[in-house]
């Protein structure tokens, strides 16, 4: 798992997720992965999922030939509303982009640690495989 900054601005955190290491062969799988592990986080609330690729090819717009499915699932931790800023960062959306062979997870850093803790575990997590 890599904490990086894209476009040397937003912090993110990405993880490379081999389909030789997880249980989860198809981005629809491991958007599943992530519902579930929603629904069993208190104070965490499923928005949806958005799939990324078909609204890009619809509107004529370029992908990259490696990647194969594109899917956002969203959600939100929202304990506070304590200001009108915060809404800038909510809700939360794990990317997920399937090459083939390994999986692409991203998701921005939230301001409240709890919300990033909880992200990176439920990634890690699907390192579910034994070698």
């Amino acid at each position: 798992m890599k904490q990086l900054h894209f476009q040397e601005k937003y912090p993110i955190t990405v993880a490379e997720i081999a389909k030789t290491e997880t249980t989860c062969q198809s981005a629809q799988d491991v958007a599943q992965h992530y519902r579930d592990r929603i629904a069993q986080t208190e104070r965490v609330s499923y928005i949806g999922q958005f799939d990324h690729l078909a609204h890009t090819r619809a509107i004529g717009g370029e992908v990259a030939p490696d990647i194969q499915a594109a899917l956002n699932v969203l959600f939100c931790f929202g304990h506070a509303l304590p200001n009108p800023q915060v809404m800038a960062v909510r809700p939360r959306s794990i990317g997920i982009a399937d090459l083939g062979d390994r999986f692409v997870i991203s998701f921005m850093d939230a301001p409240m640690k709890p919300a990033n803790d909880a992200m990176q575990a439920w990634t890690l997590a699907l390192r579910n495989k034994e070698a």
